[in-house]
């Protein structure tokens, strides 16, 4: 069993990062194999139909595969888990390690075979993530971070590379990637209204930060309407981001606290290349504004 008394320990962190290295591989393997239809994985069926969307065979299973593996090196007592297909209740889990993980990220694009599905784990420390792991299963690459450690990359070959975002500095030459659906009237009046160069469209939350990590964009943004995103959408894709030179805020500047009790990630957060970062996050404030017909305090 891996114990972690404090944060200062970080040279566990490394180690936590090779554990979960192995179950990225492992849990995508489980993915892959439902998602090709191989034999004894059965098929995409449905499961249930949650309000927040479809719950296939393959989350459960990922997920039971997930939990089983960190369960025989992370103890229970020691370490919460905050899971997609097993969280309940609204009272933050006591312990100051928890892990938060999505299984299947973008399970609408697993059913609809996009390719644009993720896996997602991510250890906080007193809400806060600081060792995380997005698998990207049809790409063959795992990318994985440890606070203060930086952001690698690896591929099905074993090759390990280090995982820096683009320094494009003009927010006219920058690229958003961006859902092809989920968007509501307001939060598409502000994407229109954001002067960027182009907009890329991708499934997962963890497959859009992996194209701002492979320099392919350099902006994501949520906005939360009726509904808002969880912590399991980001508190993996946060730490990868950030390691690799990004920045991942509330438009406030405010960081994201994870295991707050109630799971959902509130209002609008910006997900970035970090080098336009305020700049982003004070233009989005000032549109919104307008869209909703309020006015700023003068400075």
């Amino acid at each position: 069993m891996i114990t972690i008394t404090n944060l200062e320990q970080t040279e566990k962190l490394a180690e936590i990062a090779e554990v979960l290295r192995s179950i990225g591989w492992g849990a995508s393997d489980i993915l892959r194999a439902y998602y090709r239809g191989e034999a004894g994985y059965g098929n995409l069926n449905v499961q249930e139909d949650k309000k927040d969307g479809p719950v296939t065979a393959a989350d459960l299973a990922t997920n039971h595969y997930i939990l089983a593996k960190l369960q025989e090196v992370f103890a229970p007592e020691e370490y919460g888990y905050l899971s997609e297909e097993t969280h309940t209740g609204t009272d933050p889990l006591p312990q100051d390690w928890v892990w938060v993980i999505d299984p299947l990220d973008g399970t609408r694009d697993f059913i609809d075979k996009t390719g644009e599905y993720a896996i997602h784990i991510a250890l906080t420390y007193q809400g806060r993530p600081v060792v995380a792991l997005v698998a990207i299963p049809e790409a063959n690459k795992i990318y994985y971070a440890t606070k203060g450690g930086g952001t690698f990359v690896e591929d099905r070959s074993g090759e390990i590379k280090p995982s820096k975002v683009s320094q494009r500095n003009q927010i006219e030459e920058l690229y958003l990637v961006a859902s092809r659906t989920h968007r509501d009237e307001r939060f598409q009046k502000l994407l229109e209204r954001m002067p960027f160069k182009a907009r890329n469209y991708v499934g997962s939350v963890g497959c859009k930060i992996s194209t701002i990590l492979e320099q392919q964009s350099d902006v994501y943004i949520s906005l939360s309407g009726k509904s808002a995103p969880k912590d399991w959408d980001f508190a993996a894709p946060e730490l990868i981001l950030t390691e690799a030179g990004g920045k991942f805020t509330h438009f406030s500047g405010e960081p994201l606290i994870y295991n707050k009790g109630d799971v959902r990630q509130w209002g609008g957060l910006m997900a970035s290349h970090g080098v336009c970062h305020q700049e982003l996050c004070q233009l989005a404030t000032s549109i919104l504004a307008d869209i909703d017909g309020l006015s700023l305090p003068k400075k």
